[in-house]
């Protein structure tokens, strides 16, 4: 299990004890962050990782930690021991954090140099390029989304809004070193600047001019709506299964007598895990009215669970079913 973070006094505990402690910013309203939680959750299960402290910290709420760490995107794992952040993983990248993770852990304290721990000092081309792709639509700006800090930072919120668009901030006055190095680093001296898949693309102006001839629609990604990504991860291959885990390592007893029967018919499917997307997970008992998993879809309609599909077997009608021809 992973122990909440409420207060400064809880992390200053957390990341001080002598144990390796593994801290994860998140926040609820990012689907993603219901990923690397149930990772974590994985690894806290690990015997190996006993002595590895697990811990989640709404990053919102505690915004003076989350700015020392430059947290610009959740969901982020900061690794530390004692008391420093020796390592970190931004996004959902679950091999990483796993990687990472066991690596660090495997370090003997009797390996490890006297004194404090200090992490690698980041040179700034690296943090710029990090910070640049966070989000596939990044802003650097004067203040954050709620509450711009300038005219122009303003408008382009208002913009993005408007459009429906799905990005990422970092507010310019929080660090001046961000700020100066980010005028060299794009050869652009203004704020906000604006990047798609870590290419600028420029200012108020720009965005404005990319507005007024239609270019700047087709380029900013837009906030996809639950059922609309429920609707395409149905139809996403002829026979679909959601299911917890994996065809080769199916996590219940359900899931792995149906990967048997499907394995069985010698007829192609897709899965997806949904131990890897609460929002998904959640979301498709809603849309799909059924409340328990696994679920199998042909051609984007719902046949059932392990039941349904062990009566249709016995039937005799599973691989017509299957083709979408019952």
């Amino acid at each position: 299990m992973t122990a909440d973070i409420k207060s400064e006094g809880d992390y200053t505990q957390a990341i001080s004890a002598p144990v390796m402690a593994a801290v994860h910013f998140m926040a609820d309203w990012a689907p993603e962050c219901a990923t690397i939680k149930a990772v974590l959750e994985e690894l806290a299960k690990d015997s190996d990782l006993a002595q590895v402290k697990f811990y989640q910290l709404q990053a919102e709420s505690l915004p003076e930690i989350s700015m020392k760490h430059e947290i610009v995107a959740v969901p982020t794992v900061l690794l530390f021991r004692q008391g420093k952040a020796i390592d970190r993983v931004d996004g959902v990248n679950a091999a990483e954090l796993t990687k990472k993770v066991k690596s660090h852990a495997a370090t003997k304290l009797s390996d490890l140099p006297l004194g404090p721990i200090s992490a690698p000092k980041e040179d700034l081309d690296s943090k710029l390029k990090r910070l640049i792709n966070a989000h596939k639509c990044m802003v650097f700006m004067k203040g954050h989304p709620n509450e711009p800090k300038c005219g122009f930072s303003k408008q382009t919120v208002a913009i993005l809004d408007g459009l429906n668009a799905e990005y990422g901030t970092f507010d310019i006055l929080t660090d001046d070193e961000v700020r100066q190095g980010l005028k060299t680093y794009s050869n652009w001296p203004t704020f906000p600047q604006l990047y798609i898949d870590g290419d600028l693309i420029g200012g108020l102006d720009i965005i404005k001019e990319m507005i007024e001839g239609g270019e700047f629609q087709t380029m900013i990604p837009i906030k996809v709506q639950l059922d609309d990504k429920l609707k395409k991860l149905v139809n996403k291959a002829s026979v679909m299964v959601f299911m917890k885990g994996d065809p080769q390592t199916p996590k219940c007893g359900f899931s792995r007598q149906l990967m048997e029967i499907l394995h069985e018919t010698k007829l192609g499917f897709d899965t997806f895990d949904i131990l890897t997307d609460e929002e998904v997970r959640q979301g498709l008992k809603k849309f799909s009215n059924w409340p328990t998993y696994p679920q199998v879809y042909v051609k984007g309609e719902l046949i059932g669970g392990l039941d349904i599909i062990k009566e249709v077997k016995e039937s005799g009608d599973l691989v017509p079913t299957l083709k979408g021809e019952a």
